[in-house]
This record gives structure tokens, sequence and C-alpha cells, in this order.
């Protein structure tokens, strides 16, 4: 697989940024469950779930699907919220300054497709509903990253695990002089954890 060059030096800063051991304690969940269906050769199936599915999910479904495939792992990645916006425009141009490739279908609520490869098909990326059409219907972890999400939805349905892997959310400093490198902050702290998880999995 050839990523593209700045989404590669990206990837090799992400590698060598330290996870705090109580980050690797709330990692080992997820690590836990990828290792089991590995194990059990069973599809890999993760849904990345917060509110509006606009800025962290979104980054997890991007990063997890490039870790594993930067690791030799297949994995359908999906996201998902309880309410329906859009792939927040400002995280649109943090997954950009990242060497990720987009074209863009719509408007209001439109469709990205994000390359990572030319070798690869493109990860498509939309605010939708967790339980979407898009998405997994069962047999699938559902990975919250965001406290509210995780809060409010005590029962995710064909759900096999659930797993809480919270995250800051950079929309507290939209608007500010800060904004852009709090989202890339966020954006590099996603990638670096999605990367650590992923390279645990022994295939």
């Amino acid at each position: 697989m050839n990523l593209y060059p700045t989404l590669q030096t990206y990837i090799e800063k992400a590698k060598s940024l330290p996870i705090p051991e109580e980050r690797k304690e709330v990692l080992q969940m997820l690590i836990d469950y990828l290792q089991r269906k590995v194990d059990q050769d069973q599809e890999i199936n993760v849904n990345f779930i917060c509110t509006h599915n606009s800025r962290r999910s979104q980054f997890s479904q991007i990063w997890g699907k490039v870790a594993a495939a930067y690791h030799g792992i297949e994995i359908n990645a999906y996201s998902g919220g309880v309410e329906v916006t859009a792939f927040n425009e400002r995280a649109v141009s943090s997954i950009k300054r990242f060497g990720f490739k987009l074209s863009k279908e719509g408007e209001g609520n439109p469709k990205y497709f994000v390359f990572y490869s030319d070798d690869e098909d493109p990860i498509v990326a939309f605010s939708k509903i967790f339980d979407d059409s898009a998405n997994a219907t069962k047999n699938f972890a559902a990975v919250m990253t965001c406290s509210h999400a995780d809060e409010n939805c005590p029962f995710i349905p064909g759900a096999d695990a659930r797993i809480p892997v919270r995250y800051e959310d950079p929309k507290a400093f939209d608007g500010t002089e800060k904004e852009a490198e709090k989202y890339d902050e966020r954006s590099m702290q996603i990638a670096s954890e999605l990367l650590y998880v992923f390279s645990k999995i022994e295939k």
C-alpha cells in the first residue's frame, strides 16, 4: 500500500507520540475485542459513535481504517451519531492538512470520499445516525468517542461490544485563533492511539 507522502509523514509522527498509561488502559478493551475477532477469523466491524457524527467519530472512522490498513488488518470502519448534522468543515480541513485527498458530493450533509492511497478504495464520510443503512447492523463494536453519546445511548442494537474511548471535543475552540491547532491536535491523538491499537494485534 502506497500512502500519500504527506500522510505517511504524519503517520510516522503519530507513531512516535507517547501514549499515557491511563489511555493504554482505556484502549485495551478495543485491542482485546479486535484480537478475539482475528483469532476467531471473523469479520471486523467497528462503528465509532459520537453525538453529531461530525468531528471525533469522523476522525476515528478515517484513522481507524488507515491504521488497520497500515498494519495489514482488514476492517470495516463506520461512524454514526444520535443526530444528523454534517462532517464539520473544520474537521474536513484538518484531514486535508494531514495529506488525505478528498472529493465532495452534495450539499448540506455532503458525502466526502476520503482517499489515503491510490491503491485503496476511499473512505466514505458523512453524518448519519449510528444505525444508518450504510453501517453494519450486527456483530460490530460500538466505540463511544464522546461522553454525551456514551451516557445517552445505553443500548446500541446489534453491537456485540460497547467500548468507551472518549476524546475531548475540538468544537470548544471554534472561531478562536487556536481552532486549526486544536483540530489537528485531536486528529493526531486519535491517529496515534489507533495506530497503537492495531500495532498490538497479532495476526
